[in-house]
């Protein structure tokens, strides 16, 4: 009995210094062998604490011969809106995305649970508030040397003055911000009520000095050289209401749970305004969170989301005292977005806050047992009393003594099952990283066996096989390019080059299936498909029918009639091209290149007149831009010339201060042409055709 007592007791103590040690270096996780060396480092070691720490409950309830669990009042939000988000995702079309983001958003809700159960004393409520301090000095105190250009780090990714170890200044504003009230409550004390501080307050305060010193440095930079991205609050107003009203074929489902967790990227490209095209700085940006994480919440987890988020503010907000960081993470949520890490830290925030008050009052947070009660009928049913409680008799304790076993074996099952996919992703992700390396230094052998390494690892990345498709039309047109003109390559070089295509087609394939929302998919294998026009059969059809599906997922995204217009121009449909130039330009009437596009389809079908008002429009729009206008004032003197008379120059078009790449839309490889063709898949999922209608025109009085 006494040595049950001492390890139950040591797993208190290992439980309580995990916990420690995650709140240290939770914002300190940087790592440059991840594809993203900031939210993925953090990511693990949050899951890898947060499952052990699961474990470790659940040794301890059997050894304890009982099921202990601390009950809070904020229990059935946090359950309530965890189950949301995993149903969103379940629903979701775009379901591997949003259920690989869905289980990340669980383990930070867990954190909350491992907190509440762990924390029931004073002493480990301080202990972890101390914990939580020195990570946010050492963040303030990374943020001011890295401001000063003191380097710590030898990496050269983090030597730039506006470094931060949250990935953000925006994220590591908002996280300092969060944790200075309770860095700066002792000076607030002292200067209230002039009483002397022990030691522990005066590290504190000393603390919150150094916390305040980086957080004025975060807003410093943050206003002045590294202004944050951010989506305007009218624009995820609109995403978010049309997500949850107008997701034709799901009405239902997008109204009550949205269009998935982790699925904002979609909804934006899908329901974004023309208007939204008059941004000059943002307009060619996909934004993957919304203007606050309330709007993102309502688009993506639907009206039950918001609810039962809305259920959690209400019950932390019924709370007295108020818990000054958790009230700040809350107003937060409601104006900026929360990125993973400020996500985590929000669970934490609440996990402490029901800690402390379970401290000071016992009849909204006390311990709970579990225990299994035989029915008359001989059913079984739970029976919650209270600690202390006596139980019904001997029998029933006997009979609960099951529960704690198998409480123990569910937790470590799910920790297997979800432990065992994680590790696939986390490697995959590495290999991932590594093929990038490759690429960087144009070894593309090399970057072509990390990346199958990595599909092979963990098969339902879109983005994986998105750039695999890239890697093996690169290889394949690497080798064609090779072969001297008029002569014929090997068989063994010929097959590779078609083993390579197919394997670059069925990857493009194999993103589009996994992601079906995502335009970009279908954008990636529309240009596979171009790029073997005249080699594959029906290539330009499957490359047509491609873009075509990219539209309908980005409908007002000017670039992508482009692209169709391009892939017109290329099979000489000149018609065509032209309807898919104006286009563009009826979305964003200061968009040169696609005047400048429209000009040379125009040219190409014997309209000079009209392709020479179309240069005069880019020549008004590049006025700023040295380098075009030279350009394209050399092609209008070459047109005039054709035309046998010159035009007056075309306006009002104001000059544009965003510089452009004037050029004619082109493939970016193109595979020499097979007589007769190659037989290719065509795209293996259905895609929807175009509308028919024109895109609403953006209002000129706008520009």
């Amino acid at each position: 009995m006494q040595n049950k007592k001492e390890i139950i007791s040591y797993l208190d103590n290992i439980s309580l210094f995990l916990l420690g040690i995650l709140f240290i270096a939770l914002p300190l996780m940087v790592t440059t062998i991840t594809t993203d060396p900031f939210t993925l480092p953090k990511q693990v070691i949050l899951a890898v604490i947060v499952f052990v720490l699961m474990a470790a409950f659940g040794v301890k309830m059997v050894l304890e011969k009982g099921i202990k669990i601390r009950r809070t009042p904020f229990d059935v939000p946090v359950i309530s809106l965890g189950a949301v988000v995993l149903a969103s995702s379940l629903f979701a079309v775009n379901r591997i995305d949003s259920i690989t983001a869905s289980i990340t958003f669980l383990i930070a809700v867990f954190s909350y649970f491992v907190i509440t159960n762990t924390v029931k004393d004073k002493k480990s409520v301080m202990f972890l508030m101390s914990a939580l301090l020195a990570g946010a000095v050492l963040v303030s105190l990374s943020s001011v040397f890295s401001f000063f250009k003191i380097y710590a780090l030898p990496f050269k990714e983090t030597q730039f003055q506006a470094f931060s170890t949250l990935g953000s200044l925006l994220d590591q504003a908002i996280y300092l911000a969060f944790l200075l009230p309770v860095a700066a409550y002792p000076i607030a004390k002292f200067i209230k009520k002039k009483v002397r501080l022990n030691p522990q307050e005066i590290g504190f305060s000393v603390a919150g000095i150094i916390i305040l010193v980086g957080l004025s440095i975060s807003i410093y930079q943050l206003m002045t050289t590294q202004r944050p991205i951010m989506l305007p609050l009218q624009s995820g107003f609109q995403t978010a209401f049309a997500a949850i009203s107008q997701d034709n074929g799901r009405v239902a489902q997008g109204f009550f749970l949205g269009s998935g967790y982790g699925t904002f990227g979609t909804d934006f490209t899908r329901f974004k305004q023309p208007t939204f095209n008059l941004n000059p700085d943002l307009w060619s940006f996909t934004f993957y969170r919304s203007s606050s994480f309330i709007l993102e919440l309502l688009a993506t987890t639907g009206i039950l989301g918001l609810l039962a988020f809305l259920a959690l503010v209400y019950r932390v907000v019924k709370e007295r005292p108020f818990f000054a960081p958790l009230v700040l993470a809350i107003i937060t949520a409601f104006m900026l977005p929360f990125s993973y890490i400020v996500l985590a830290f929000f669970f934490i925030l609440l996990g402490m806050f029901a800690a402390i008050q379970g401290t000071k009052t016992n009849d909204r947070f006390f311990d709970i047992e579990l225990q299994l009660v035989a029915l008359k009928k001989g059913l079984i049913a739970f029976e919650m009393p209270q600690i202390g409680q006596v139980t019904q008799s001997t029998e029933t304790s006997e009979k609960s003594k099951i529960l704690p076993f198998g409480f123990m074996l569910v937790t470590l099952a799910f920790i297997g099952f979800l432990g065992y996919y994680a590790v696939g992703y986390v490697s995959a992700n590495l290999s991932f990283q590594k093929s990038l390396v490759a690429a960087s230094k144009n070894n593309g052998s090399e970057a072509y066996q990390a990346q199958s390494s990595a599909i092979e690892k963990f098969k339902y990345s879109d983005a994986y096989y998105r750039v695999f498709s890239q890697t093996n039309l690169a290889l394949a047109n690497s080798l064609a390019s090779q072969v001297p003109q008029g002569a014929t390559p090997s068989a063994e070089t010929q097959q590779t080059i078609y083993t390579l295509i197919q394997q670059s087609i069925n990857a493009a394939r194999n993103a589009a299936t996994i992601a079906p929302q995502t335009s970009a998919n279908w954008q990636n294998l529309s240009s596979i498909y171009r790029s073997l026009i005249g080699f594959g059969q029906d290539a330009e059809q499957f490359a047509v029918l491609t873009a075509q599906q990219a539209v309908v997922l980005d409908p007002n995204n000017p670039q992508l009639y482009i692209n169709l217009g391009g892939i017109y121009y290329q099979i000489g449909d000149w018609d065509k091209a032209s309807n898919q130039f104006q286009l563009a330009i009826n979305l964003k009437p200061d968009y040169s290149n696609a005047y400048y596009n429209l000009g040379h389809a125009l040219e190409q079908k014997q309209d000079l007149r009209g392709a020479l008002a179309q240069y005069q429009v880019v020549k008004s729009l590049v006025a700023n831009d040295k380098e075009n206008l030279k350009r394209i004032e050399e092609e209008i003197k070459v047109l005039e010339q054709k035309v046998g008379q010159q035009q007056p120059t075309a306006g009002p078009k104001n000059p544009s201060d965003q510089p452009e790449n004037l050029q004619v839309n082109e493939p970016s490889a193109q595979l020499p042409k097979q007589d007769p063709p190659v037989k290719i898949p065509e795209p293996q999922v259905r895609v929807t055709p175009v509308p028919s209608e024109t895109p609403a025109s953006t209002p000129a009085a706008e520009l």
